[in-house]
């Protein structure tokens, strides 16, 4: 094991033990600190950082949560060994836009499950079509979803649990029938294809071990020509963006329905695992399919007017 990579480990650990869970962050630094060995540096340098965290093609505002997360581990190597170049605060700015997002319709999720399958090696596409569809069905987090273990899917009860959500929040999701056959398939066809896995996830890579959480959004953002999502006049959808769509797909489904919405919201939010309902409100704001049901509703109570 190189210093970089024992470093980390203390530095996640010792993080965590005060409360943070740093699982994307995790992930990142462990890719941060491979590539620092692929350059061959020992010593972590403002260069190679920046060079780092604006490699992937993403939004700058990502960017800009990378080289933060590099940004707070180089501050620890520094505080142990003044060789460590910390990079100066603000030499990325930017942060996300909470404009509107994309609705995936059924029929783009579907393209999107297609292009993943069209994958290889074969267990990689059926692992990314499986967990987009997942994705999509129940409005779990990626996180959430890459980080379950075979044991939190419980393919004869038809429920799921996520043991280590964000707050520390464990909760349990019961699953659609079409969701557990398409579970139950993955989990016959990734046996056959590693029956010695690396480790206890469920969502396993071409090598048999946990996907990484930066892995999945590159991958993603590859799938959206393939699926003919690329081009959109706002924003490129993301991966997140199932997430949203799940939720006001539900809140639509209830005024179609002629459901009372106010009184159901709360259950939409401890289903997706929201700790203050205000941020399930934001999810559903700004959506054009949402407005135009609530007008059609409040016209139909209203009658005629003069």
């Amino acid at each position: 094991m190189s210093e970089l990579r024992g470093a980390l480990d203390e530095y996640l650990a010792l993080r965590r033990a005060v409360g943070y869970k740093l699982v994307g962050a995790g992930y990142a630094l462990r890719g941060f600190v491979a590539e620092m060995e692929a350059l061959g540096l020992e010593k972590v340098t403002t260069k190679a950082t920046l060079t780092w965290a604006t490699k992937p093609k993403a939004q700058p505002w990502w960017w800009t949560q990378r080289l933060q997360m590099a940004r707070d581990f180089a501050r620890f190597l520094h505080a142990l060994d003044s060789t460590h170049e910390v990079p100066p605060p603000g030499l990325l700015c930017a942060r996300a836009s909470r404009g509107i997002r994309h609705v995936f319709s059924e029929g783009d999720v579907a393209r999107l499950m297609d292009a993943a399958e069209a994958l290889r090696p074969e267990l990689r596409g059926v692992t990314y079509a499986t967990l987009i569809g997942l994705l999509a069905t129940t409005g779990m987090r990626v996180g959430e979803a890459i980080g379950l273990d075979r044991a939190d899917v419980d393919l004869d009860a038809g429920a799921l649990v996520i043991r280590h959500a964000k707050f520390d929040k464990a909760r349990e999701i019961p699953l659609h029938e079409t969701t557990l056959q398409a579970l139950r398939a993955y989990a016959a066809r990734r046996d056959a294809l590693v029956p010695t896995p690396g480790g206890p996830a469920f969502f396993v890579s071409a090598r048999g071990a946990r996907l990484g959480y930066e892995s999945v959004h590159e991958t993603f953002v590859g799938l959206l020509p393939a699926a003919g999502l690329e081009a959109r006049p706002r924003r490129r959808p993301r991966i997140h963006d199932l997430r949203h769509g799940f939720a006001v797909s539900a809140v639509a489904t209830w005024h179609r329905d002629g459901a009372d919405v106010e009184e159901r919201l709360p259950y939409l939010a401890t289903f997706l695992g929201h700790v203050d309902p205000s941020r399930t409100y934001w999810y559903l704001s700004a959506t054009p399919e949402l407005m135009a049901q609530a007008a059609r509703r409040l016209e139909a109570s209203l009658g005629e007017l003069p």
